[in-house]
């Protein structure tokens, strides 16, 4: 008799407990989107609110929208930054949970059948930075939904850490849903390791952030992905896009006779791949380039272990003006500080492409002992520029072409951007990428 009263009271404590956990799960729910419910899009709020739509994604925390003339920003693009939120970076330095944050904004816009705009006040305001405008995100799920706030919902999820989220109109909503998501340890408040993040030895960041921070990354072990595009003298050659600038970044890399078998698959022209090496300064050639690369086969998830991403890629070729490429200069703009670069510098060893150029003069190596005999400097003129392209030695049918195969005919040139004595270049290792002009 004991025994069955025990077991109804065990039943009935667990039908309690049950009830409980069902009540508390429901109330955890209802809070946890609580910030993004009740918060609403008032569209006569005196605000600024423009509808957009998507130009390009860079982050989480920054969306370049396309706005129309009626904004009154005298730009069509609306480059966003994203109000009460920072994210991690998946851009430049590359951090925890910043591959993720990109990820979730660009699945919520790229779904939207409507993306408003809005402002903090009555005026669009521009960040510290000056060429961003600082913005509320709404958009609408589906055409019966109501608008939901991005930026709100970024920081429930756990997907960005408070900027000065409790200073502006929604600014209750930004703190409840920073509470929320620390007490659900969600993403980066979880304190658990980010599973799309690298925990190797070397410094996440992209081609944007070496190249244009170059000499602070001097003798240091970065990690970056790129597509190989050129591979010349056990060097190839390295380029990624930036979608914030809309440009492309390179960099040299010299794997020398370390690599062989798998390691070297890795890294032909063609594949998307994973470097990780050491950023040196190249005496010889004046320039940057990575070099120490490691496969170690029977450890190929190794974080320093360079990796395949995929294949079937083509450098980019940019068309570029001859003009620009001589005297265009690029300001570049970071959470810290603008920097200024001459275009050229800014595109070192990237594919770039150029028509029309009138070989004027021809120089050739002519030093039988030395590696580059028959090497071709190819002066050239376009549309009142000076251009200068460098060959390495080309043969045709076996024999050493000469510089009466170049003299006095115009040309189209793919190559890649370098330098020599502080001039930048045009550098062609392909024979087939010289066409003479029709």
């Amino acid at each position: 008799m004991t025994n069955r009263i025990i077991k109804i009271v065990s039943l009935i404590l667990a039908f309690v407990m049950l009830a409980v956990c069902f009540a508390g799960c429901g109330e955890s729910g209802k809070k946890t989107d609580e910030a993004t419910t009740s918060v609403k899009l008032n569209r006569d709020s005196g605000t600024k609110q423009v509808e957009v739509t998507v130009k390009q994604y860079v982050d989480g925390d920054t969306t370049h929208f396309n706005v129309p003339s009626s904004a009154g920003l005298g730009t069509d693009v609306l480059k966003a930054r994203y109000l009460a939120v920072n994210t991690p970076e998946s851009t430049g330095k590359i951090e925890e949970y910043g591959k993720k944050a990109a990820a979730f904004t660009r699945s919520k816009l790229e779904s939207a059948v409507s993306i408003i705009v809005e402002s903090d006040d009555g005026n669009w305001n521009l960040d510290s930075t000056g060429t961003r405008y600082l913005v509320w995100v709404w958009y609408k799920p589906s055409a019966d939904a109501e608008y939901q706030n991005l930026n709100i919902e970024i920081l429930k999820n756990g997907l960005a850490i408070a900027s000065n989220s409790g200073n502006n109109r929604y600014g209750s909503y930004c703190l409840e849903a920073i509470a929320k998501a620390k007490e659900l340890k969600l993403n980066v408040h979880s304190g658990q390791k980010d599973p799309d993040f690298y925990y190797g030895s070397a410094i996440e960041v992209d081609l944007k952030e070496i190249r244009t921070n170059v000499e602070s990354y001097v003798g240091k072990k970065v990690a970056f992905n790129g597509v190989v595009t050129k591979n010349n003298s056990n060097t190839v050659y390295v380029e990624s896009y930036d979608s914030e600038t809309d440009m492309y970044y390179g960099i040299a890399v010299y794997y020398g006779f370390n690599l062989a078998g798998e390691g070297l698959e890795i890294i032909k022209v063609g594949n998307e791949a994973r470097i990780v090496g050491t950023v040196q300064y190249y005496e010889a050639g004046g320039t940057y380039q990575v070099s120490g690369l490691q496969y170690r086969i029977m450890k190929p998830d190794d974080p320093d272990n360079l990796q395949l991403i995929s294949t079937g890629k083509t450098g980019a070729y940019v068309l570029t003006d001859p003009e620009k490429f001589n005297n265009s200069k690029v300001t570049i703009v970071t959470e810290e500080e603008k920097k200024e670069f001459t275009y050229a510098e800014l595109v070192m060893d990237t594919t770039i492409e150029m028509h029309g150029l009138t070989v004027t003069r021809v120089s050739v190596t002519e030093n039988e002992d030395s590696s580059s005999y028959g090497a071709m400097t190819l002066s050239c003129s376009v549309d009142g520029q000076a251009i200068t392209v460098r060959t390495i030695p080309f043969y045709e049918d076996g024999q050493l072409i000469t510089k009466d195969y170049f003299q006095d005919k115009t040309i189209d040139v793919k190559g890649l951007v370098s330098v020599f004595n502080g001039e930048y270049q045009i550098k062609v290792v392909s024979l087939g990428d010289i066409q003479f002009a029709q």
